[in-house]
């Protein structure tokens, strides 16, 4: 697994001074960041504490909150938005979170991922159903899908009899390395002013 500083490392970010090597002449600056989570068993926080981790790293303010805590994101000039996936769905406190933020949201740059599926190759490929609406109401400048894990002995019930019916694999699918590109790209992106807004 190619770990945080590495991955920066290779796209062009100096491991350990939390500068960025750049050409003369382009603009360089931080940025105060959310990465907002929605999370059951806990996989996809930590999904999110490595994207802070490495957007950090690349220099920018982080701040990493489930979404049930944060309140306002006024404070913030761009937000990371991620939710686990429970059967083609995205969790109801991250759909709530964008529908009760979205005006300032869609007035700061936002990215969108989730967590779910599971497997080799990873199962199901398909976005979760409330990505399109999402998507639009915050103008999320991308959205990405990575594989999740499973541990049987944390579900309830309920899922425990649903992951038995079709079968799914428990283990830790998580995509370490494209999670740490993905980030990094959106480091790069706001370190350098390169986004722009999505049109309405």
């Amino acid at each position: 697994m190619v770990d945080a500083a590495e991955m920066l490392t290779r796209v062009g970010f100096i491991a350990g001074s939390n500068r960025r090597a750049v050409a003369p002449g382009r603009v360089r600056f931080a940025m105060h960041v959310l990465v907002a989570v929605a999370s059951r068993q806990g996989a996809t926080i930590e999904i999110a504490e490595r994207i802070g981790e490495v957007i950090s790293i690349a220099g920018h303010g982080v701040a990493v909150e489930r979404v049930v805590a944060v309140g306002s994101v006024d404070d913030y000039d761009a937000v990371v938005l991620g939710s686990a996936v429970r059967i083609g769905h995205w969790l109801e406190e991250a759909r709530r979170f964008a529908r009760n933020h979205a005006a300032a949201l869609s007035a700061r740059p936002v990215w969108l991922f989730s967590s779910g599926p599971i497997g080799s190759p990873p199962k199901p490929t398909g976005e979760p159903l409330d990505i399109p609406e999402t998507m639009a109401i915050v103008r999320a400048r991308d959205h990405r899908l990575f594989a999740g894990k499973l541990e049987r002995a944390r579900l309830g019930l309920a899922e425990r009899a649903i992951v038995d019916a079709v079968r799914a694999p428990e283990g830790d699918f998580r995509p370490w390395a494209e999670i740490d590109a993905w980030a990094a790209g959106i480091a790069a992106e706001l370190r350098t002013g390169a986004w722009v807004p999505v049109p309405a």
